[in-house]
């Protein structure tokens, strides 16, 4: 498999640090609110990495965190701790507002059919090992300590800015008026902060340089490095985490180990509602439960993240989602024709290739997640599917295309049952008062299965059943 790689700009064929075994790292949900479909974006793409790999033979250990501690709103050493605000906003701890965001996130995973990572883990059960990361970079003298906190000296890590390709003389030109007159520079950021000594957090834990709370960046790098080790085959996340949060993670995790911190690097880009980057202050911020009360499913939003490569800045609107819906249902009707094989003798001698379109699609996943790609080929697999084939083997192929199709791009168009007795029965009253020329009594039956979500399409071999 290739894949844009960060680090590099480049596309690159994945080569595994211990073969076939792939470890994937993913910078998880800081659960202070509802996620919105601007992180949807990402983790789908994100699943979509792990799909693919494993489509390709690679087993995969995949790890996502749960940052439910240190994220400050100004994603760096100033301002409050987003789950402190959190629980101001609703009257509740910090401890119970990470609790009910990640119960919402991880029911959102599951609406959207992303794969389940093989350890979720949250930074507050991993305090001690942050601690132990901390103490190490302060036995390098990379550290020193101002006011607020332990802070990590950017100054002495060579090549910082190389990963973000950062400008540090414009930042130290451009640095603000309130920046911290106690940093070295204006890089440096928190490995631990004090708290505040007005007041006790909800959150805090004792530490070699007093009672405190881990900052953002030190999470992801101890919590990687326990379950993946020193070097991590693939890192992923936003596009918005490149020059701050994973120069940072880069920065302590290589100067303690001095290895390279990870391979490869994948960034998933932005996503727009009329032109505007989603994001909660500009009241954009579209959730599961916004799309779910217009009647639409979250499979439908799943479809409609992989109609946009995850490097192209995605434009999401209400009317693409609608265009996207009809997509499925035809994707669907498809899949619903695996219940009504035709006559012995019906005739369908165009069927697909089924078993080179599966490799097809494989093929332009492994491509960098070409998921556009992969969706225009199976429109045309469904396009050129105008009836279920009678010959036994091709109905075979065509079923395990639909359930590579579920494996692949995790559409789930194999969820679906057959329809009832009853409703077969009101197909063949249908089919008889046609047969008759009773179109009035026809019409009423076909009403009656529109009622039930039932739609049909008419061919010289009898009526197909979709639902709508």
């Amino acid at each position: 498999m290739k894949l844009y790689n960060t680090l590099t700009r480049k596309i690159e064929p994945i080569k595994p640090i211990s073969p076939p075994q792939l470890g994937i790292y993913t910078c998880g949900p800081t659960v202070y609110d509802y996620a919105h479909i601007g992180h949807w974006f990402n983790y789908v793409r994100m699943d979509m990495l792990v799909r693919t790999l494993k489509l390709t033979g690679a087993p995969t250990t995949w790890v996502m965190n749960i940052t439910d501690v240190g994220h400050l709103v100004s994603d760096a050493d100033d301002g409050e701790d987003k789950l402190q605000k959190g629980a101001r906003r609703e009257g509740k701890t910090a401890w119970e507002v990470a609790q009910i965001y990640t119960e919402d996130f991880l029911d959102g995973m599951r609406q959207l059919n992303i794969t389940t990572p093989d350890y979720i883990v949250k930074a507050t059960d991993h305090i001690a090992e942050q601690i132990e990361l901390v103490k190490q970079l302060e036995q390098k003298d990379y550290t020193y300590v101002i006011d607020d906190g332990v802070y990590y000296d950017t100054s002495k890590f060579e090549g910082y800015a190389a990963f973000a390709r950062l400008d540090l003389d414009e930042q130290q030109a451009g640095a603000r008026v309130a920046f911290n007159q106690q940093k070295r520079n204006p890089t440096d950021f928190a490995l631990w902060k004090f708290s505040p000594k007005e007041q006790q957090r909800d959150m805090e834990w004792d530490s070699p340089w007093g009672k405190g709370f881990p900052g953002w960046h030190i999470e992801c790098s101890a919590m990687s490095m326990k379950y993946l080790g020193e070097t991590l085959d693939i890192h992923t996340g936003g596009i918005d985490h490149i020059q701050v949060h994973h120069t940072n993670e880069i920065a302590q995790s290589e100067a303690v180990t001095g290895k390279r911190f990870a391979n490869y690097w994948m960034h998933s880009n932005h996503a727009t509602v009329n032109g505007e980057k989603i994001s909660k202050s500009l009241g954009n911020g579209i959730r599961l439960t916004h799309i779910a009360e217009k009647g639409i499913s979250a499979d439908v939003l799943r479809l409609h993240i992989l109609e946009s490569h995850y490097r192209s800045q995605s434009k999401f609107s209400w009317e693409s989602l609608d265009a996207a819906k009809n997509r499925l249902q035809a994707y669907q009707a498809m899949a619903d024709l695996r219940w009504q094989p035709l006559a012995d003798n019906a005739s369908f001698k165009s069927a697909p290739d089924y078993v080179n379109f599966t490799q097809k699609i494989t093929d332009v996943l492994a491509d960098d997640l070409d998921t556009p790609r992969a969706l225009a080929i199976l429109s045309l697999v469904e396009g050129g599917t105008p009836q279920l084939p009678a010959d036994s083997q091709i109905f075979a192929e065509f079923t395990d295309f639909l359930g590579f199709i579920d494996k692949a791009l995790g559409l789930q168009l194999l969820a679906s049952s057959d329809i009832t007795d009853d409703q077969k029965a009101l197909i063949a009253q249908r089919q008889q008062a046609r047969a008759s020329k009773d179109w009035a009594a026809s019409d009423g039956f076909r009403d009656q299965l529109i009622e039930q979500g039932i739609g049909l399409r008419d061919t010289p071999q009898g009526a197909i059943w979709f639902r709508i």
